[in-house]
């Protein structure tokens, strides 16, 4: 028995796969014709290359697995700037608030005056967003009489999503204690006066860095801190800061929060 195809049949097949390949043809020239579709030039193939490694080196600090950094990268200074005034940086302070609020729900108070919250103060409870505008957002170094003769002016606005969860706090009867690292003798009464002035009002004590922890770190100053409000009694229930070292060390809290923010690192 003859099992070969006729040649009418195999000439049929052929003019069917030649006509399919010239479909493909056709149309794989017209995408890359396209008249709207402009080549990616070098220029921007470089900038997507930059904010790829910035959203990275962003990540990396607030995992914290990048530590002791002094400045921000050059080459990040505009989406550092893009990060903190378009809006992104407003949206993750508001998700974990948000956060922290489903927590706070969820929280048993032993309603006996022993309930405490520690916040902590530059860049949690108010910013310095404009001071650091100027120091091109993290790009140049830290500038400790800068920062002073700003911090004097008492001119900080608060941030919007922390004020709004100290009010909760207040209302459910915990005592907030703030904790910074503030000079106590130089800038107490001008810290003193932004928070009031921006809404930081009823909070238990402001503790502000003294004589004997000037010269340790902030995680050891805070520990000590945290660890004096245990033996008073206190129950701390929740710990909030935008920085790992506020949120690090000993008795601190139940439950801790990261706020974001790629302009600094204080160890």
């Amino acid at each position: 028995m003859d099992l070969r195809q006729p040649s009418s049949t195999v000439y049929g097949m052929r003019l069917k796969e030649a006509i399919v390949l010239l479909i493909f043809a056709i149309c794989s020239k017209a995408a890359n014709s396209n008249p709207y579709r402009r080549p990616i030039t070098d220029t921007q193939e470089s900038a997507g290359a930059t904010a790829a490694y910035c959203l990275s080196w962003r990540l990396a600090v607030e995992a914290n697995n990048l530590r002791a950094w002094r400045t921000v990268p050059t080459q990040c200074l505009r989406y550092i700037e893009g990060y903190m005034t378009l809006g992104q940086y407003e949206r993750d302070l508001n998700f974990i608030v948000e956060n922290i609020n489903d927590y706070i729900e969820e929280i048993i108070l032993e309603n006996d005056g022993s309930d405490a919250w520690i916040l902590d103060v530059d860049d949690t409870c108010i910013s310095n967003l404009l001071y650091y505008k100027g120091k091109r957002f993290g790009c140049d170094p830290f500038d400790p009489m800068g920062f002073k003769t700003w911090a004097l002016k008492a001119e900080c606005s608060a941030v919007p999503a922390v004020l709004i969860l100290f009010n909760k706090l207040m209302e459910k009867g915990i005592k907030i204690f703030l904790i910074t690292g503030r000079d106590e003798i130089t800038l107490g009464q001008a810290t003193l006066d932004n928070l009031y002035n921006q809404g930081f009002i009823g909070y238990e004590r402001l503790i502000l860095r003294s004589k004997a922890y000037r010269g340790k770190s902030a995680v050891i100053y805070k520990s000590e801190i945290r660890k004096q409000l245990v033996e008073e009694g206190y129950k701390i229930w929740g710990n909030v800061g935008d920085q790992w070292s506020d949120i690090q060390g000993d008795c601190v809290g139940e439950r801790s929060f990261k706020l974001p923010n790629p302009m600094y690192f204080v160890p």
